[in-house]
């Protein structure tokens, strides 16, 4: 068997990360593929892009099963497409789709679910692992409530638990898209939370960004890359 050792600069290509924002609906999480910087394809379970008409040209995918995401995924790996990123929005309405299939296929909801997070964690691992590529998924998220101290946090919505909190792991930058509105001008601003708190579980494995960050993934990837600053 022939081993190739490569550098650690060859392996790391910070100019086409993996990240992964999670926020409520309306938020702009699909609007944030418009500040993605190269040619993007869109993989679409929602079809609700209509917050990106007029701000970018990209081409779009609509799946509306696992083995429409599967087909996508095996384009993508053969390198032979012109994408500088690949958008999946939203990872929590194709783990719903996988979720409904599965339901249909057996009546044990247990072995259902536990179909969903098998695939799940599969499918993002294999997206994450594209090479040449940056990836971008979106997840819902929710509010959930720590019953030993009563504190309410935002995370991430999956059909499951065990989902949820397998699939940041898989992400070097994990960040919570956070809307607030001026009570004074009544302007609606947004920033992506990249480093966990009270409020929120984030990451930056790069260690390049603040705390938060412009709602600018263009200017996201140029700094972990070791540009804008």
């Amino acid at each position: 068997m022939s081993l190739k050792i490569k550098t650690l600069a060859e392996t790391i290509q910070p100019d086409k990360p993996k990240v992964l924002v999670y926020s409520f609906a309306g938020a702009g999480k699909t609007t944030l593929c418009s500040t993605l910087p190269g040619k993007c394809l869109i993989i679409s379970a929602e079809s609700g892009l209509l917050s990106l008409q007029g701000k970018m040209e990209a081409d779009v995918l609509e799946v509306s099963s696992i083995d429409d995401l599967r087909d996508a995924y095996g384009l993508l790996k053969t390198g032979d497409h012109k994408y500088d990123w690949v958008c999946l929005d939203s990872f929590s309405e194709i783990a719903e789709v996988m979720l409904a299939h599965e339901k249909s296929q057996t009546k044990d909801a247990r072995q259902a679910y536990g179909k969903v997070i098998e695939q799940g964690v599969a499918l993002a691992r294999a997206f994450r692992d594209l090479k040449g590529v940056g990836v971008y998924f979106t997840c819902k998220a929710e509010r959930q409530k720590d019953e030993a101290t009563g504190r309410i946090q935002v995370a991430i919505s999956m059909p499951g638990a065990r989902l949820a909190q397998s699939i940041p792991y898989l992400f070097d930058e994990v960040f919570c898209l956070i809307t607030e509105t001026d009570k004074e001008t009544g302007e609606t601003q947004r920033w992506l939370q990249t480093c966990s708190d009270a409020r929120a579980d984030c990451k930056d494995r790069s260690g390049r960004l603040d705390a938060y960050e412009p709602a600018d993934l263009g200017h996201v990837v140029s700094k972990i890359a070791g540009g804008a600053q």
